[in-house]
């Protein structure tokens, strides 16, 4: 499989951390190469960022398509830009909130979400009601650091993460948690490991993981976006 992960922010900063998160999850017959974009913004933390972001997105995907990839994951949990991405690619596409909440709600009845900023929560409600499961998103909770500040963060990330996680679960609010931001890399497995010991024996899922390994499912089980869903845009002028 050839996987093409798109960064959709601006800059090449956070490329050596993703690359080395998409190898340690990616199996061994996946190829991958992760690009970042020509023009949107920093990092996406609102509709705003999310609108400036899609032109690039496009333009990635539209590359992966003439490289003959098998599938596109485009690294940012609001899933910026995916619908319209399948409609041009022949090939599945995914961001980081579809594949991790559906992984979630296999394995317990609330899911909550563990998030960066308050900018982001009406965008993941609206996903919620996009995709059919706002009945069981539970708690959505903020641990306010931005998406660029959440590198230098390190155990005490993993602290902010398992406070907010062990309230929701203690109101009753989530029986599994997700990583509301794919820029919290590598934390999963500690987060879940700190709730354990405190009596919160939840799953803590992690997004880049869920997104790479149901990419990978779907290749391998042939599987492509439905073209009664995602129709190819029709031929017109466009400015691209």
């Amino acid at each position: 499989m050839h996987l093409r992960v798109i960064l959709p922010v601006l800059g090449d900063s956070l490329v050596a951390a993703v690359r080395a998160e998409v190898a340690h999850w990616a199996a061994p017959g996946t190829r991958f190469d992760v690009v970042t974009l020509a023009r949107g913004t920093a990092s996406i933390e609102s509709e705003y960022d999310e609108a400036l972001a899609g032109p690039g997105i496009l333009e990635r995907v539209a590359e992966a398509v003439e490289d003959g990839g098998d599938g596109v994951f485009v690294d940012c949990f609001g899933d910026p830009a995916v619908p319209a991405a399948r409609e041009i690619a022949g090939f599945p596409v995914v961001g980081g909130f579809e594949p991790a909440v559906l992984t979630a709600l296999s394995l317990g009845e609330r899911v909550g979400v563990l998030t960066v900023l308050p900018n982001v929560v009406p965008m993941l409600r609206s996903l919620a009601r996009r995709h059919g499961v706002e009945t069981r998103l539970g708690a959505i909770e903020v641990v306010n650091v931005p998406v660029l500040g959440l590198d230098g963060e390190g155990e005490a990330l993993v602290e902010l993460l398992a406070a907010r996680g062990r309230e929701a679960v203690a109101r009753g609010q989530a029986d599994v948690l997700v990583l509301g931001c794919t820029g919290m890399l590598g934390v999963a497995e500690a987060v879940r490991a700190r709730l354990a010991d405190e009596g919160a024996p939840v799953p803590v899922v992690d997004p880049t993981a869920a997104a790479v390994t149901w990419l990978e499912r779907a290749h391998r089980l042939g599987l492509r976006p439905s073209r009664t869903t995602y129709l190819e845009p029709p031929a017109k002028h466009r400015v691209p």
